[in-house]
C-alpha cells in the first residue's frame, strides 16, 4: 500500500522530503499551529464510508499550506495516502478512488470502509509564510460489522426444583465482530456468586444449583464498539421443593383415585347383575317375543297384500282377454298366462253341479269356488260345441 517514507533515495529531494515529514510527525507540533481532532479513535462500520474530520488553526500570514495524509499499521513504516499543497490535491495513484481531500479542509473521508482500512491515520500541516510551521495528529481507526439480534436459550427447558437442579442460560448471536457479552438480571448487572458463573467468553451463565432468588427476568446484551442489541426476555421456571413434592404427590393420588373409582364402579356393575332375579329376566325375554311377534303380524298382514293390489290394478284389460276360451287341443305352452274366472248361468238357468269333485290347492274357499271353476271350464268349450254345430 503506497510507497514507504524511508526507503525513496536519501539523494532525490522527494525522499528529503519525505524524511523531514516523517521527523516532524514524531517531533509533534510547532507553536502558533494547532492541529485538531474530535478522537484519537474512530470506529467505522465495514461496508460504509469513514469520515476522519481535522481542525487546524494558525495565527500568522501563510503564502502556502501543505497537507499530507500516512497510514501505518502497527509494526510497519507509515504510507503515503495523499497530499495538498494550497487546493491542489496529489493522491497515490494505488488510492485515488478509496480517499478524499478537499483543501483548504484538511479532514478525510474513506469510502467504502474495509477491514484492511484499520489502523493509525496521521495527518501533517504546514503553514508556509515567515517560516515554516508544522504539526500532526494521529487517529486510531477500527471496522466492525454490526451486533445482530442475540437469542437466549435456557437449559433445561422445562425448569429445575430448587436445591436439586442446576441451570444454563446460553446467549447465541448469528452476526458481529469483537463482541461483548453481559447478562442482566431485572435491568441490573449479573455479577459472579456462588451460585452464578460464566463461560470464558461470557456468554453462558450457569446456575449452580438454582434458588427462589434466581427468580426473575434475564436478558442477555451484546455489545461491539459500532452497535449494541439486547436479547428478549427469558424467565426460567424454578420449582421450590416443597411444591414440586406436592405435585407429584397429587398426581400419584389423581391416578389411585381414577383407579379405584373405576374398580368400585366395575364390582357395583357386578352386583347389580347378580341381582336380578330370575322371574324378571323371563318377563324381560316374554315382553320382546311378544314384540316381536306383533310386528310379524302386523307385516304379513298389510305388506304382501298391498303389493298383489298394485299388481293387479296394473295390469291391463288384454291380459284378461288372452284367456277367454280354452279348447284342450293347444299347446302346453300356450297354456301359460293369466286366468280370470267367471260363472256364466246355464241356458236353462240351473246350474250345474260337477259330476267330480276338482282339487283345489287353495282350501280357503270352500266348496262354491271349486264348483264355480269347474263350471268355468267345462261350460266354455260346451258353448262354443253348440255354435259349430
Amino acid at each position: 500500500m503506497g510507497h514507504h517514507v524511508l526507503m525513496e533515495p536519501h539523494g532525490s529531494p522527494a525522499g528529503i522530503l519525505q524524511c523531514e515529514i516523517y521527523l516532524l510527525l514524531l517531533a509533534g507540533s510547532c507553536s502558533g499551529l494547532k492541529v485538531t481532532v474530535p478522537s484519537h479513535t474512530v470506529h467505522g462500520i465495514r461496508g460504509q464510508a469513514l469520515y476522519l474530520p481535522v481542525h487546524y488553526g494558525f495565527h500568522t500570514v501563510a503564502s502556502d499550506i501543505q497537507i499530507i495524509w500516512l497510514f501505518e499499521r502497527p509494526h510497519t513504516m507509515p504510507k503515503y495516502l495523499l497530499g495538498s499543497v494550497n487546493k491542489s490535491v496529489v493522491p497515490d495513484l494505488e488510492y485515488q478512488h478509496k480517499f478524499t481531500m478537499r483543501p483548504p479542509n484538511a479532514s478525510l473521508l474513506i469510502n467504502p470502509l474495509q477491514f484492511d482500512d484499520e489502523g493509525n491515520y496521521i495527518v501533517k500541516v504546514n503553514i508556509q509564510g515567515n517560516g515554516t510551521l508544522s504539526s500532526s495528529q494521529k487517529i486510531q481507526v477500527t471496522v466492525d460489522d454490526p451486533v445482530k439480534k442475540p437469542v437466549v436459550r435456557n437449559h433445561p427447558s422445562t425448569g429445575a426444583v430448587e436445591y436439586v437442579g442446576n441451570m444454563t442460560l446460553t446467549c447465541q448471536v448469528e452476526g458481529g465482530t469483537r463482541l461483548v457479552y453481559q447478562w442482566l438480571k431485572n435491568g441490573k448487572p449479573v455479577r459472579t456468586s456462588v451460585t452464578y458463573s460464566f463461560s470464558p467468553q461470557n456468554n453462558t451463565l450457569h446456575i449452580a444449583p438454582v434458588t427462589k432468588e434466581d427468580v426473575g427476568n434475564y436478558s442477555c446484551l451484546v455489545k461491539n464498539p459500532v452497535s449494541e442489541m439486547e436479547s428478549e426476555i427469558v424467565t426460567p421456571t424454578i420449582y421450590s421443593k416443597p411444591y414440586f413434592l406436592k405435585i407429584k404427590d397429587a398426581v400419584s393420588n389423581l391416578v389411585h383415585y381414577r383407579t379405584s373409582y373405576t374398580i368400585q364402579r366395575l364390582e357395583k356393575f357386578a352386583q347389580k347383575a347378580k341381582s336380578l332375579s330370575p322371574l324378571a329376566v323371563i318377563t324381560g325375554i316374554s315382553l320382546f317375543l311378544i314384540v316381536s311377534m306383533c310386528f310379524l303380524f302386523i307385516w304379513k298382514k298389510y305388506h304382501p297384500y298391498r303389493v298383489i293390489k298394485q299388481k293387479l290394478e296394473g295390469r291391463p284389460d288384454t291380459e284378461y282377454r288372452k284367456a277367454q276360451t280354452f279348447s284342450g287341443h293347444e299347446d302346453a305352452l300356450d297354456d301359460f298366462g293369466i286366468y280370470e274366472f267367471v260363472a256364466f248361468p246355464d241356458a236353462s238357468g240351473v246350474c250345474r253341479m260337477p259330476s267330480r269333485p276338482v282339487p283345489s290347492p287353495d282350501a280357503v274357499s270352500g266348496q262354491d269356488v271349486q264348483s264355480t271353476i269347474y263350471e268355468v271350464i267345462q261350460h266354455i268349450p260346451a258353448q262354443q260345441e253348440d255354435h259349430q254345430e
